[in-house]
């Protein structure tokens, strides 16, 4: 019995030892620390500790101090020639070029203000002195277009200018009374002749009709006067002077405040007379 027992407690310790090798032989699973929140982004962070700033030793009474050092200014070293020439072109072209910002859309074109208002004694090429009744309104080339009435003064013709181009197709204002004296003094010049071309004279005294220039037209007066008096002139040419003299003569009726009559005679009176007995 005592030889069972200790087989069996040989065996039992031989059993524990053989266990206690594979346990001992078999890695221990090591446990998971446990995971630590993430830090909140939110999070305040802690100023950090400032460092006590180290007094300076106060300087002595007695002790002078010296003068800083003065730093020396560093002279830019000159460009050479091109180099300004090329920055000086591209500083002013960067001037004129306007910046995105302050490019603006175009505005709005606005009509030309005219010079003549209704009432207004003026003259119209090649038909003399007019006044503006008034300003209508009409359809002209698919548009509503203004226009200045004009009624003339001795042809009792009525006209009608455009308000925006009076002035750019002949329309002045009258002359004053000492352009009026300037004009009939014209008539003591030296007048000049038809010559051997007489086709080139009469476009020459056409142009000046139509020019609407008043000393123009008293030159004009004043060669066919003479022309007529000397040597006698064509029934076109007669339709010219007396043309003329009707352009001439409604001007200086508004200028020196005369009747139709009494303008005619007052160019009568400037006019030069020629003496038949010198000719011969």
């Amino acid at each position: 019995m005592t030889a069972k027992k200790t087989t069996s407690s040989r065996a039992s310790t031989s059993r524990k030892a053989t266990a206690s090798k594979a346990t001992a032989r078999r890695p221990v699973a090591k446990k998971a620390a446990p995971k630590q929140p993430a830090a909140k982004k939110s999070a305040v962070r802690k100023p950090a500790a400032r460092k006590p700033a180290t007094k300076k030793p106060a300087a002595k009474k007695g002790a002078v101090r010296k003068p800083a050092a003065k730093k020396r200014a560093v002279k830019p070293s000159p460009k050479p020639a091109a180099a300004r020439r090329s920055s000086k072109a591209s500083a002013k072209t960067a001037a004129t070029k306007p910046a995105a910002s302050a490019v603006r859309s175009p505005a709005r074109k606005r009509k030309p203000v005219s010079p003549f208002r209704v009432g207004d004694k003026v003259v119209y090429p090649h038909h003399g002195a007019a006044v503006i009744t008034r300003k209508e309104r009409r359809d002209f080339n698919k548009s509503k277009v203004d226009f200045f009435v004009l009624e003339v003064a001795i042809d009792q013709l009525i006209l009608r200018v455009p308000v925006e181009s009076a002035a750019e197709l002949g329309v002045r204002p009258v002359i004053s009374k000492t352009a009026a004296r300037k004009v009939l003094a014209v008539f003591r010049t030296e007048p000049e002749e038809a010559g051997a071309n007489w086709s080139r004279w009469y476009k020459l005294l056409t142009e000046k009709i139509q020019s609407g220039d008043i000393y123009q037209v008293a030159e004009v007066v004043r060669d066919l006067t003479f022309a007529q008096q000397t040597k006698g002139i064509s029934p076109a040419l007669k339709r010219m002077l007396s043309k003329a003299r009707l352009i001439l003569a409604s001007e200086l009726r508004f200028v020196l405040d005369l009747s139709e009559e009494e303008a005619m005679k007052r160019l009568d009176k400037a006019l030069p007379k020629v003496d038949s007995e010198e000719d011969e």
